[in-house]
């Protein structure tokens, strides 16, 4: 009997003999592609719904500031997480949830 050591070979028995990467052809790099010029971006439009309902006044979905305080408190480890108030949330999430989204 021939034991087979590659990682593969369990693999493939099981899966029925999967191609490995040395089989699959290899794509030729174009060296022109980096000059072609590249696409700015999509288009998007929103519908009137969804326009209506971005905050009034352009106001910042959030508070930039208390996210940078943040990302320093993380960095220099002083960063409390308040357990309590989070289990109170995903209590109030669930219970929302729960009843269809009628409070």
């Amino acid at each position: 009997m021939k034991v087979d050591s590659s990682p593969d070979s369990y693999i493939g028995s099981v899966a029925g003999s999967l191609p490995r990467a040395a089989d699959k052809p290899v794509a030729s790099v174009d060296p022109t592609a980096a000059a072609k010029p590249q696409p700015q971006g999509t288009t998007v439009t929103l519908s009137s719904s969804v326009s209506a309902m971005a905050p009034a006044g352009g106001n910042e979905v959030f508070n930039s500031e208390k996210v940078e305080a943040m990302k320093q408190a993380i960095a220099s480890g002083t960063f409390q997480v308040n357990a309590e108030a989070i289990a109170d949330k995903m209590l109030a999430n669930a219970a929302e949830m729960l009843s269809g989204g009628r409070a």
